[in-house]
């Protein structure tokens, strides 16, 4: 029979190191956090007839992140976007038929894996650079951080003293500064994004939606200034027609998440104009006007219209929470 002492040893030899074990454990658990924790990189990408563009982007995209998932969606181009970029193996999603940049968009976000999303331009405007800056600033926590153009970007004068209009009116509607409302270079956090694909229109104004949208229900937007390079061949707005949507899309997404900021000011209008020809007809003929009355009239209406839109939009808030939460 072993000695106590010897049996002591012996054992202590034969028992694994209990406190290695723990801390190789520690090691590895921690390390599969790590990877689970990573979150991966879709690019999306609304292609009509880009060839030229692509074929000098894609080289550069692929090279600024490797790792990431590039879609192009060939939202029915004539040319030979699609194959080049089968040609460069990047995978390709085609609409039959031109259903505008905002359904190129929608489709892009259905079809992503990533936990985040890149938006941009296949029109070489972006540089793929810029991408790695995005994802730095949604890593401190954003769940939307835009690339916002700063002067010296090739854009006309009158596409950016349209757009300093629309970031003040925006602005105004969200109770938000808002830089850029029209930048399509963003980083989104996938599963946010996806909450709004409902409201995002067909056309060219999904960045205008997307940000409101994001600031009206409270999620983090941030900006980072950039460069947009010269666009290569013809743009696809149109000025007049395209910043005529944008102002409606402007006040109607206001008028979804903030219907107040837009009927207070109208109704206060309205009985502003009614007391002003009230004392001017009461000043040259002494007697009460019937303009003065629809005035004060409408007024009200507006008003009581306000009330109602913004127990609507309380109650769409509320289902959409609820739908989120499940």
């Amino acid at each position: 029979m072993l000695s106590k002492h010897k049996s002591s040893a012996y054992l202590d030899k034969a028992r694994p190191n209990k406190k290695y074990e723990t801390i190789k454990l520690t090691i590895n658990f921690n390390g599969l956090n790590m990877v689970k924790n990573t979150p991966t990189l879709s690019i999306v990408m609304p292609c009509l007839n880009e060839a030229e563009n692509l074929e000098a982007l894609l080289p550069q995209l692929k090279s600024a992140q490797p790792t990431a998932e590039i879609l192009v969606i060939d939202d029915g181009s004539t040319d030979l976007s699609k194959s080049i970029c089968e040609q460069h193996g990047i995978k390709v999603i085609s609409h039959p038929h031109s259903l505008g940049n905002g359904a190129s968009i929608k489709t892009g976000a259905r079809n992503a894996s990533g936990d985040i999303i890149v938006f941009m331009d296949a029109d070489g405007q972006h540089n793929p650079d810029d991408i790695q800056r995005l994802l730095s600033k949604l890593a401190e926590g954003y769940d939307m951080v835009i690339g916002a153009r700063q002067s010296g970007s090739h854009a006309s004068t009158k596409r950016l003293l349209g757009n300093a209009v629309f970031n003040k009116l925006a602005s105004f509607m969200t109770g938000h500064k808002i830089e850029d409302l029209t930048s399509g270079f963003r980083a989104v956090r996938a599963n946010h994004f996806r909450k709004f694909l409902y409201l995002l229109p067909n056309g060219f104004s999904y960045p205008t939606t997307s940000t409101m949208a994001f600031f009206r229900s409270a999620l983090p937007v941030a900006y980072i200034p950039i460069k947009a390079g010269k666009r290569e061949g013809k743009s696809k707005i149109k000025l007049l027609k395209d910043g005529l949507r944008f102002f409606i899309i402007i006040l109607k997404i206001g008028a979804l998440f903030s219907p107040m900021r837009l009927f207070l000011p109208t109704s206060a209008f309205c009985f502003l104009c009614g007391v002003i020809n009230h004392i001017d007809s009461y000043l040259s003929s002494g007697a009460f006007s019937n303009g003065s009355l629809f005035l004060y009239v409408a007024s009200v209406f507006i008003f009581l219209m306000g009330i109602l839109s913004e127990q609507i939009s309380s109650l769409h808030y509320r289902n959409s929470e609820s739908k989120r939460l499940q």
